[in-house]
């Protein structure tokens, strides 16, 4: 049996009627030619079943319809979660990923990003905080950063100070007789401080007893659960017979904590009370379900990628024009009332 031919630029050249010249233009540069082209050589694709050579493609035009991610570590429930939805976009946008983690060290991102600009990404996607905006930048490629520092690079965030307000509001609801927020030691450049300042503006405007738990949170359960199993004996020490609402920076920590509050009470006592932050899988699965403020992450990963398609989309045309200046998007989040809290 004859091997099947590829159809070729001149096979569809020749059913068109337009020159191969026009066919490469629709491939690299479908904006130099009418509506109405575009759709007489779409159409002639379909119908000569054509496939396209992406090998040959790159080669031609550079392009490899790659995006780079570099996320900081995937302990943390929600970076799992945040990658498993960007990566869902593919079916969307038809990009596909290249993903680096980078475990919060500065020298080996440098060098994933080395890496990266080797394989023609055509945009990166930022979560990680080592290499400050102005330095990603300079990259020369369309940038989109989440929930980090973004002065000089699009980003998509979530309204963190209003997730710190709704956090405390929901705890202070139920009468607290103190209120402790838990989170590691955060720059107040980082979007992520809003959930502090949130917390920290709710109690001083209600005049309400309250405590703010800084302390710099290992990326392994062993250390976690040293640091935790301490948190959880001053807070029973200092706070004696007294309810306390206690707002966790993120789900994975919150799940934590909760585990432990059981290991040493058999139960979630009742005078806790615990909120996490993000909505990821974890904070409904857990042993009580935990009240969260949801991030919309399924929303800040669409978003995330769109801002960068369109950027990568101008620089397509033939007289791109540049940003004046990062574009920003805030996402609200969701107050998520669950067990910890409504019992």
């Amino acid at each position: 049996m004859a091997q099947k031919k590829n159809v070729t630029f001149s096979d569809i050249a020749e059913y068109t009627h337009f020159s191969k010249t026009t066919i490469s233009r629709y491939f690299n540069n479908p904006d130099s030619l009418t509506l109405e082209n575009q759709a007489i050589i779409s159409d002639a694709l379909v119908k000569l079943n054509y496939k396209e050579n992406k090998v040959a493609r790159i080669l031609a035009n550079g392009k490899t319809e790659f995006i780079g991610i570099i996320i900081p570590s995937l302990y943390l429930h929600y970076f799992s979660e945040m990658l498993n939805q960007i990566l869902s976009t593919y079916e969307t946008f038809g990009y596909k990923f290249l993903v680096f983690v980078g475990n919060e060290n500065k020298e080996i991102e440098k060098q994933y990003i080395h890496e990266l600009l080797a394989y023609k990404i055509e945009g990166l996607i930022v979560l990680s905080h080592t290499i400050p905006s102005k330095s990603l930048a300079a990259l020369s490629i369309p940038i989109v950063s989440i929930e980090r520092e973004d002065e000089f690079i699009c980003s998509v965030n979530t309204d963190n100070y209003m997730g710190g307000v709704q956090a405390t509001g929901l705890l202070a609801s139920h009468n607290c007789d103190v209120l402790i927020h838990i989170n590691s030691p955060t720059p107040e450049n980082l979007p992520t401080y809003g959930r502090i300042q949130g917390f920290l503006d709710v109690c001083k405007e209600h005049r309400l007893k309250h405590q703010v738990i800084c302390k710099d949170l290992k990326a392994n359960y062993e250390s976690l659960q040293a640091q935790f199993n301490e948190i959880i004996d001053g807070l029973d020490r200092d706070y004696t017979g007294q309810k306390k609402g206690v707002f966790i920076s993120n789900d994975t920590h919150a799940n934590i904590f909760l585990n432990l509050l059981f290991r040493k009470h058999g139960k979630l006592p009742d005078d806790y009370l615990i909120v996490g932050f993000d909505n990821s899988p974890l904070s409904r699965e857990a042993v009580v379900p935990i009240s969260t403020v949801g991030q919309q992450i399924d929303k800040i990963a669409y978003e995330a990628v769109s801002l960068l398609v369109e950027q990568m989309n101008e620089r397509k045309k033939r007289k791109p024009v540049p940003l004046d200046e990062p574009i920003h998007k805030i996402i609200p989040p969701v107050l998520i009332r669950r067990e910890t809290t409504e019992r």
